[in-house]
This record gives structure tokens, C-alpha cells and sequence, in this order.
């Protein structure tokens, strides 16, 4: 006579044990957040500062995208929805004549266009405008 649920047991507890280490790591993973090394940030530049605007229309994209880049070493002065929720795109401008700065924040958040406008109050040195294509964005998760 044969035994019964002697190894399809091990079997069950071995896969278990499997997908329970998976989503340790992944888990673990998921909160990791590398800092900004210094080599992101143009030479001489000290902070970038960073007003972050939603025009995408999903409420708390700003905020993660905020948080990412506080982690990241950029100072977030302002976070703020557009005036319009309509933005197709995502985009980054530079509030400043040298445009270092928006394209740091560009290479950081995985390659958004940067366009330069050079105006605007002293609170910050680039504004991330978040446009519906969102999911474009690295924004660590």
C-alpha cells in the first residue's frame, strides 16, 4: 500500500518556502532607494531645487514623485496641481539660464524632455511638470 501525503507535503512546503523568500526580498528591495551620488549633481551647483506640479490628473503622483526625489538629494520646495490635469506629456523645465540642473533631474527620473524657460521666482531651480504618461517615470517602485 502506498503512503499518502508524505511527499506531496514536502513539496507543498517547499514551494511555500520559496514564494515566502521572493516576497522578502522583493519586499526589501522595493524600499531600497539609492541616494544621489554626488556625480548627479552639476559641478558647483550645490542643491537643486525642484517644484514638483501635477497636470496628469491622478492624485498622489507629486508625492511619490516628491519622495523619490527627496531621496534622491534634491530639495523639493513645492509641490503643487497645474492648472490644467491635461498634460499628455512629462516634462522638466530649467528656471535657469544654465540647464545642468533640469538635466540631472532628467537623467534621475529615467530620461523626461527638458526644455529651458528661463524666468520664474528664486524658489526653484527646475520644475517637474507630471504629464499622463507618468508611468514613464522611474520613480523607484
Amino acid at each position: 500500500m502506498a503512503k499518502r501525503g508524505g511527499g506531496g507535503t514536502r513539496v507543498v512546503s517547499m514551494v511555500l518556502a520559496v514564494v515566502v523568500a521572493a516576497l522578502l526580498v522583493s519586499s526589501w528591495a522595493k524600499g531600497w532607494r539609492p541616494s544621489l551620488p554626488r556625480a548627479w549633481r552639476p559641478a558647483g551647483s550645490g542643491v537643486i531645487r525642484v517644484e514638483v506640479v501635477n497636470g496628469s490628473g491622478e492624485s498622489g503622483i507629486a508625492s511619490r514623485a516628491s519622495s523619490f526625489l527627496r531621496d534622491g538629494g534634491f530639495h523639493v520646495v513645492d509641490i503643487r496641481t497645474a492648472e490644467r490635469s491635461d498634460y499628455f506629456s512629462t516634462f522638466i523645465v530649467s528656471r535657469r539660464a544654465n540647464i545642468d540642473g533640469a538635466r540631472t533631474v532628467s537623467k534621475y527620473l529615467g530620461g523626461a524632455p527638458v526644455i529651458r524657460q528661463a524666468w520664474g521666482p528664486d524658489l526653484a531651480d527646475v520644475s517637474l511638470v507630471i504629464g499622463s504618461d507618468r508611468s514613464r517615470l522611474k520613480l523607484g517602485d
